[in-house]
């Protein structure tokens, strides 16, 4: 159980530690391979220390690794700018945001795939304007108007992960208090309602209503996020959002716990049909208020 950055260092140097032995070398023979010593080789495959994109450059490139994809993420986990010819847009409210957030958008940005929970709030990737700044002004108390709509901007550039291309596969379980709560008041909730409804009928996204009928369910104990990957499953990751900062569970049990977890949601829930009629009733109901 570690925070972001850990995480990432970890990941990154077990997969290229993999990498290594898929191409029959000692980290010995790779060391000499690349002009580096030893124990550099093992810092990195440990997690023990950073690397930079330019020596994961040299590694990929000594182990034969031709997978555009691969190298994509992998040189993303290092920090990476130019990974895929996607800027991080994000390093421009590296003075608004905290380093967690931050990690998590990176995180984001080169996931595949994104399982969440949410018990209390619409996903960000799903919220409208009013509501992700109602939502962001709840959350940070005092907050300068400045800060705020920096907030909310990278609140909505987030939701690029939807439109690109490919876009990212989200699949969604929301509590039913996630719809009933009136956040930003009726009108602003209509119109995240509408969105919901407009969202859910996308293919990339796989929108599911837990009803209140179902009773204690395994997810009560808190909302959660899981990342996947399309090129390799190692470097899946759950996160766990608290107040100040957010969680990391790299652990192949834990990982596999929450999968499970969230697949005996999806089988309590209203099915996407389903949930996509509930969501739309709603919405209608509270365009009629």
């Amino acid at each position: 159980m570690q925070y972001g950055p850990a995480v990432r260092r970890r990941k990154l140097g077990a997969e290229l530690r993999d990498l290594r032995t898929g191409a029959g070398l000692t980290s010995t023979q790779a060391a000499r391979l690349v002009d580096w010593h030893q124990s550099k080789v093992s810092r990195i495959e440990t997690g023990a220390s950073g690397v930079k994109p330019a020596d994961v450059r040299v590694l990929l490139d000594a182990y034969g690794i031709d997978d555009s994809e691969l190298r994509e993420l992998l040189l993303a986990l290092a920090g990476s700018e130019d990974g895929g010819g996607r800027h991080n847009w994000w390093h421009a409210y590296r003075g608004v945001l905290p380093p967690t957030y931050r990690d998590f958008i990176s995180l984001e940005s080169q996931a595949s795939g994104m399982r969440t929970l949410e018990t209390s709030v619409v996903p960000g990737l799903l919220q409208i304007p009013e509501y992700a700044r109602a939502v962001t002004r709840a959350a940070v108390e005092g907050l300068e108007d400045d800060k705020l709509d920096a907030l909310v901007e990278v609140r909505l550039a987030r939701q690029d992960v939807l439109r690109a291309d490919p876009p990212m596969e989200l699949s969604a379980v929301l509590d039913e208090a996630v719809l009933r709560r009136e956040v930003g008041g009726p009108e602003v909730m209509a119109r995240q309602l509408r969105r919901l409804a407009e969202a859910a009928a996308l293919p990339q996204v796989r929108l599911q209503v837990l009803p209140f009928t179902a009773g204690a369910h395994i997810g009560i104990t808190g909302p959660y996020v899981i990342f996947s990957f399309r090129s390799t499953s190692d470097l899946d990751v759950v996160v766990l959002d608290h107040l100040t900062s957010s969680l990391y569970l790299e652990r192949k049990e834990d990982l596999k716990a929450y999968v499970e977890a969230f697949d005996t949601l999806q089988i309590h829930a209203l099915s996407p049909e389903e949930s996509l009629d509930y969501i739309a009733g709603l919405a209608e109901s509270a365009d009629g208020a």
